[in-house]
């Protein structure tokens, strides 16, 4: 007996599942008939094993475009949180047609490595405008050093200490990160000073806050446009990230 194709595979499957399906027949199954339907469904499957891992990719296929569509709403309904929050750092062209949210903890690996992708990302385009989001998950030290990069800020001088942060490798203490400001330039009394500063706190909850809404579970994290992009992303993909949030745009 030949061994039935697809083609004919399918339509049996299908005929099989409607008379299964119970509420839907004008009458219902007899035993015999049951058992008879589930052993066409058995043979076929048997016979072409694809037919059930194809329907499985498709339901996998079809669950992960609902859960981005569902992201892609939740980001455009935070843009403001985003990309125009007042008391977040920003660099590259304040202008910059394209926002690009950046949830990142100084003392990982990974954010460290991506610091020149982004550094080079704005040099090379000046119509990018790059939102720093402060996420310290790490432990004290990122929270210590979050808190002195939110302090820098006030003084104008955010990038200038992140840039010592990335570069350093100790355990900050409040002396330490004043000698840290002190010797970049900053005004290292006041530093700590604002480090205690409950809004500072408040802004770091705040962050932390948005990011469980935006589903992010670890740093780096970069969003651009109504896309969250979780992980490091190379100058390749960064660029690439950035021109689709352009072409939406335009």
């Amino acid at each position: 007996m030949p061994r039935p194709n697809r083609q004919t595979m399918l339509p049996r499957m299908l005929l099989a599942a409607l008379l299964l399906a119970g509420p839907a027949a004008a009458q219902p199954l007899s035993p015999d008939a049951r058992r008879e339907v589930v052993q066409i469904l058995r043979d076929t499957l048997r016979q072409d094993p694809s037919i059930l891992r194809d329907a499985v990719a498709a339901l996998q296929a079809d669950d992960t475009r609902q859960q981005d569509d569902s992201l892609r709403s939740i980001i455009r309904a935070s843009q403001a949180a985003l990309f125009a929050d007042p008391a977040d750092p920003v660099a590259g062209n304040p202008q910059g047609r394209v926002s690009v949210a950046y949830f990142y903890d100084t003392r990982c690996p990974y954010c460290r490595q991506m610091a020149p992708t982004l550094a080079g990302l704005l040099k090379s385009d000046p119509d990018v405008r790059l939102v720093y989001k402060d996420l310290p998950i790490l432990g004290p030290a990122s929270v210590l050093e979050s808190r002195a990069l939110l302090a820098a800020h006030r003084q104008g001088r955010y990038q200038t200490l992140h840039d010592v942060f990335l570069r350093s490798g100790g355990m900050p203490t409040p002396e330490s990160l004043r000698q840290d400001a002190q010797a970049a330039g900053l005004d290292g009394a006041r530093l700590v000073r604002d480090m205690d500063d409950p809004a500072v706190q408040t802004h770091l909850a705040a962050t932390l806050q948005l990011a469980r809404t935006l589903q992010i579970q670890g740093t780096p994290a970069i969003v651009v446009g109504d896309r969250l992009y979780p992980g490091a992303l190379d100058a390749t993909q960064l660029r690439q990230a950035v021109a689709d949030a352009r072409s939406v745009r335009r």
